[in-house]
């Protein structure tokens, strides 16, 4: 996919699946902008503050004048009921919630033609482990944001989610069990994300706004018994 002269900006782009996305998008020809905590080559800085975003899309527009994709990575977990405080819950939200619904207010007026936002959600959006609050109800949100966005940008920028299962960010490879719970048989990677997003910014998908797509190798379709693909229960 040819993405020349394109602008995207990646929030938490210097690491793991962002990062892949990033070195995807360079590959192909985009002018890359990333805002992240870890140190990178275009701005470091923490999406939770309000300042700091106005900051980076001042930056943005600046450097770039229009955006031409947005996509909305950048998250983390501070635990869930039995360990997450409020200020933590709230920081949480701030991350994976409020800072794309900002940053698409920031760049509201210079999307270009064409554009296109991507919502990293997650499987955790509909399915949970003990303590883990802080990140569902976030991802859950952001899913939720996404087909809000997508109507209410019609016309102007498509919106769509990804819902990524079990992403192995250090491209190991998995045998065993771990491997055969999925249909695909393999533990996934950020490429199998950092492909989709590339999709869903090109004119290739260009009939497709609001929806989540789930790249988890079929897990969440896949039920589990004791006993069943190796794997089994333990007290």
């Amino acid at each position: 996919m040819d993405f020349q002269n394109k602008t995207v900006v990646v929030t938490g782009g210097a690491s793991g699946i962002g990062k892949t996305i990033c070195d995807e998008f360079r590959k192909n020809g985009a002018n890359v902008c990333i805002i992240d905590l870890l140190e990178n080559d275009y701005f470091v800085g923490d999406i939770a503050d309000e300042n700091t975003l106005r900051s980076f899309a001042e930056k943005v527009i600046r450097d770039y004048k229009g955006v031409d994709y947005l996509i909305n990575n950048a998250m983390l977990s501070k635990g869930g009921l039995m360990d997450c405080s409020y200020d933590d819950f709230n920081y949480v939200l701030r991350v994976g919630v409020t800072a794309p619904f900002m940053l698409t207010k920031l760049f509201l007026n210079h999307l270009n033609e064409g554009a296109s936002i991507v919502n990293i959600s997650s499987t955790r959006a509909r399915m949970s482990q003990p303590n883990t609050e802080s990140y569902t109800a976030a991802k859950g949100a952001i899913s939720a944001l996404t087909h809000a966005l997508a109507i209410t940008l019609a016309g102007k920028a498509r919106v769509n989610s990804i819902s990524p299962g079990w992403i192995d960010t250090g491209f190991q490879v998995y045998e065993g069990p771990d491997a055969e719970q999925h249909p695909v048989k393999r533990v996934g990677n950020p490429l199998d994300i950092a492909h989709m997003v590339l999709y869903l910014c090109s004119d290739k998908a260009g009939f497709i706004t609001g929806q989540d797509f789930c790249i988890d190798g079929g897990m969440t379709r896949q039920m589990i018994y004791h006993n069943d693909f190796g794997w089994t229960f333990g007290a």
